[in-house]
């Protein structure tokens, strides 16, 4: 289960990159390609386009911290963060519906999103420390109680 939890975690860290990447820089020459990937269409034009950057770059930050902290052999703390993300894809989902979004685009790809970053949450929340992983830290490992 802890090989299964690892390549979600590293999944879920770069699935972020690449659409954080694509929505920033497709955002910029191809504003409706963006919106109906998003599942909102029409997209702001104008000024209001700005929102393209914003929403790529929250992307690729969210990815880099999931990343950096699993690369890092912080695991519980790479399931708190990705339970906190959770709230991302949440209102993502909820703006798509609320904006006259497609309900399978909200439903299927934010709503199912935030269900698979949960489910990593909890997975890694719930692991217990391993040797290997004090060795690393130099911690000690304490006994569960049961």
């Amino acid at each position: 289960m802890r090989r299964f939890t690892t390549v979600l975690t590293i999944l879920l860290g770069i699935f972020p990159l690449t659409f954080g990447s694509q929505f920033l820089f497709n955002g910029l020459f191809d504003g409706h390609g963006a919106a109906a990937n998003f599942g909102i269409d029409p997209w702001p034009t104008g000024t209001a386009a700005g929102y393209f950057a914003v929403k790529g770059v929250r992307d690729i930050a969210l990815g880099l911290s999931i990343l950096a902290l699993f690369a890092l052999g912080q695991r519980r703390a790479t399931g708190v963060v990705l339970a906190i993300t959770t709230l991302v894809p949440i209102i993502d989902m909820i703006t798509v519906f609320t904006h006259d979004g497609s309900a399978a685009t909200a439903l299927g790809i934010h709503g199912l999103t935030a269900v698979v970053v949960l489910f990593d949450a909890v997975l890694l929340l719930r692991e217990r420390r391993t040797a290997d992983d004090t060795a690393q830290t130099g911690e000690t490992v304490q006994p569960a109680h049961s």
